[in-house]
């Protein structure tokens, strides 16, 4: 099918209309919810700010408690505590009680594997 250029950011449309109605039954077949799709899309918005986005690559590293994130960050523990609660609230990240320290981690490997792809995805702009 030819492709015909749109405009100077390289975006190209068809020029012949057609429909594919194998590939639509296709995609149409395992699509998800409304539900999901609003969900994932609340659950990418999550890692729309930059200081969750520092914390979620800290708690990769090591269970942390908050005071320890708000140092490393450099802001305050409020601050931190804070956007915890984001993430905990978006089951990104889980804690722990040993005494009177609440440490934080990742709620489960899937956050290791979302951050990892997204951060390798940039990567590749850089090398």
């Amino acid at each position: 099918m030819p492709l015909k250029k749109l405009t100077d950011d390289n975006i190209e449309v068809c020029q012949d209309y057609c429909i594919h109605e194998d590939r639509i039954e296709a995609v149409k077949k395992d699509k998800p919810t409304e539900e999901m799709v609003y969900d994932l899309a609340e659950l990418f918005k999550v890692f729309g700010d930059v200081t969750r986005v520092k914390i979620i690559y800290a708690l990769l590293e090591r269970e942390m408690c908050v005071c320890d994130i708000a140092n490393l960050l450099e802001m305050t523990q409020s601050a931190i505590s804070h956007q915890l609660r984001v993430l905990k609230k978006a089951r990104l990240v889980k804690f722990r009680k040993e005494g009177k320290t609440v440490f934080y981690s990742l709620d489960d490997y899937h956050i290791d594997k979302i951050f990892s792809f997204g951060l390798d995805h940039i990567k590749e702009m850089y090398y």
